[in-house]
This record gives C-alpha cells, structure tokens and sequence, in this order.
C-alpha cells in the first residue's frame, strides 16, 4: 500500500472553514490522506461548525483549533489556504510539496440562513474533487487517454486558452498566465491542477519558480489536435498572446532536463 498523502489546510482562526476541510477529508477517504488543519492567528473550534458537521454525519472528534507554527517543522504533500488571508500570509512552510489557495467565504460573517451548512456543503464538493484528482497517479493519467477524456478536460474556456498558450511557449508559469489571462492567480492555479491531474500538464521548479509544459508522455494524437487547433485558431488566442509577450519582467528559466 502507498504512503498516505499529507495535506494541511489552512485558515486564520481555525475555528470553520479549515477545520470542516480537515474532517471531510478524513470521513471522504482517508486511505489515501492524512489530514490536517491549523491557523495564522488560532481561536477556539465554533459550535456551529460541530453542528454542521455532525449534521452531515461527520464525526468531530478531537477537533481543537491549532497554530501554523504547531506544524510548521513538518512536511506536506498539500498546503491548501480556504481563505485569501491566509494563502497570503502562508508561502513559506518548509518542507511542502503543492500550494493550493481556495477561497471560502467566512460563515461567521455571512448574512446566508443556513450559512454554515453552505460553506460545509461547498467545501465538501471541493474535497471531493480534490480526492478525485489527486487520488489518481499522475503516471497514468494519460495511459490511453480517451477523446472524451481529452474534449473533457478542455470543456472550460480558460483550460482551453492555458493548454493553447503552453502549447505555443513550450512552458510557461503561473504568473505568466495569469497577466496573459488576466484571471486571478487562485483560479489559474486550480485550472492548472485539473490540467495536470488529466495528464496533459507536467510541472517542474527551478528555484521560487513552478513551470508547465504538456506531459512528455502524450499520446501523438493528442499532441496534434492541440497543434491543429492552436494552427487554426490565432485570432482567437491573440490577445491573451499579446498580453503575454507585453509582460515585464518574465521570469528566466534554465532548460527543463528530460
């Protein structure tokens, strides 16, 4: 059996959202993850967020609110921050694979009726998909990948505008796609995760820096109507190729070693 996946979430008190995220991937499946769950600035677990979960049938058992500084020694396939606050100021954790930043809102301050059921049962479909995606080895990903798996994972517009723009630099950054997107660094970032997660994205670091390229192991088909559609189509990707080449200050990279 493989070792289990480390994932941490995050938040600023500790008392909702992160906590929630650390019992549903637990109940969800914890065969394959270890989770945990912590605080920039850590208060008490809410009542409310109990209830919520215990509603759900989710078990609250030892759930106390806890300090990043409380796990910051330790390591972590995933970092996931559930609020914008929190994915700010959580950057420099040693030791730590994948940074992920989901944005939730706050419960406590939300005007919703039933808003802790709200934010539980959003973070529940997030984890879900989370379990979904990085529960499959990324090595098999794209072993006989299917036409309905490909047209799939490129139904999103902004996917589709990621795998062209790859396809055409090689390689690019989160940053470079967002200035040539012009969306939010949170939301290249998840669209990236999907990318990656269907086999047609691969990463590599270099330093601070975190690049993708299409999987080397992409079937030539596919390879082909990627080129045959970024070919086909250039008015339709200009503009986010002129905002890219009109981007200060890219960062330099060194040749990816095969």
């Amino acid at each position: 059996m493989s070792q289990k996946k480390r994932v941490l979430f995050l938040c600023v008190a500790n008392s909702s959202r992160s906590q929630m995220a650390e019992a549903l991937l637990r109940h969800t499946d914890s065969e394959h993850f270890e989770a945990f769950s912590a605080g920039t600035a850590p208060t008490e677990v809410d009542p409310r967020t109990r209830d919520a979960l215990e509603h759900l049938g989710v078990s609250t058992e030892g759930m106390f609110s806890k300090s990043v500084e409380q796990v910051a020694g330790e390591p972590f396939d995933y970092v996931i921050t559930l609020c914008d606050k929190s994915a700010l100021e959580c950057l420099a954790l040693p030791g730590t694979g994948e940074y992920i930043a989901w944005n939730f809102e706050d419960p406590a301050t939300s005007s919703h009726k039933e808003a802790y059921r709200k934010t539980l049962h959003e973070i529940h479909e997030r984890i879900k998909m989370f379990v979904l995606i990085k529960s499959k080895p990324a090595s098999a990903a794209n072993d006989g990948m299917t036409p309905t798996e490909l047209f799939k994972c490129l139904a999103d517009e902004t996917r589709a505008r990621i795998a062209m723009l790859v396809t055409l630099e090689q390689e690019l950054c989160v940053c470079e796609l967002t200035a040539a997107l012009e969306q939010a660094q949170p939301k290249i970032s998840r669209h990236l995760a999907l990318l990656r997660s269907c086999g047609l994205l691969e990463d590599r670091r270099n330093g601070q820096w975190v690049y993708y390229r299409l999987h080397p192991q992409l079937p030539e088909w596919v390879r082909d109507v990627l080129k045959r559609t970024l070919d086909s189509n250039p008015e339709w990707l200009r503009p986010d190729v002129q905002r890219l080449w009109q981007m200060r200050d890219r960062p330099g990279r060194k040749p990816a070693c095969d």
